[in-house]
């Protein structure tokens, strides 16, 4: 009796793993800073080289901290929702210009708008490591204490910053 009904739980739990795991976002690997301070970082301004981008900016308002770069496709389709929501709110827009080139990343806001209040140039990517950035585009929400509240993997769309994005910051902004 055990050697049929052996093969039966082994199927059934097997099942139970493969359903969950089907179920996951391959692309969302979790955050080890949520509900953790913003990694301390300071990086020359990608517009203003002699200006200095921290972890500081975010302290006093809820911040969207957006990673991007000018060789990242998706960005691009990204950019125009973020000079959207750039126009018609007053959520402050951080970027990290991650592994890039000044020059690049800089015609490509002379080309498509700049949604940022400030951007940091990541050329080597070092913040972006201690971010955890594992590719762009990333988006952090950090609350005015400078808490990483969200972590985003790949591009928003308007149904997320409907859905989840908007209603957190709203969330956030009554404590």
């Amino acid at each position: 009796m055990i050697r049929y009904l052996l093969p039966l739980v082994l199927f059934a739990v097997l099942s139970v793993f493969l359903y969950l795991g089907l179920s996951l976002n391959p692309r969302d690997i979790g955050s080890t800073h949520l509900d953790k301070p913003a990694p301390v970082f300071e990086l020359s301004q990608l517009l203003s080289p002699e200006k200095s981008l921290t972890q500081k900016e975010f302290f006093g308002k809820i911040s969207l901290f957006n990673v991007w770069a000018s060789w990242c496709t998706t960005c691009r389709y990204e950019h125009p929702l973020l000079m959207q929501l750039s126009a018609q709110t007053d959520i402050p827009i951080y970027g990290l210009n991650y592994k890039d080139t000044r020059e690049e990343a800089i015609a490509v806001l002379q080309n498509a708008g700049n949604p940022y209040t400030a951007s940091g140039f990541d050329e080597k990517g070092k913040v972006g490591i201690d971010w955890g950035v594992t590719g762009t585009p990333e988006t952090f929400i950090i609350d005015k204490q400078g808490i990483v509240r969200y972590k985003h993997t790949g591009q928003l769309t308007v149904k997320l910053l409907q859905d989840q994005i908007i209603p957190l910051i709203q969330e956030l902004e009554k404590s």
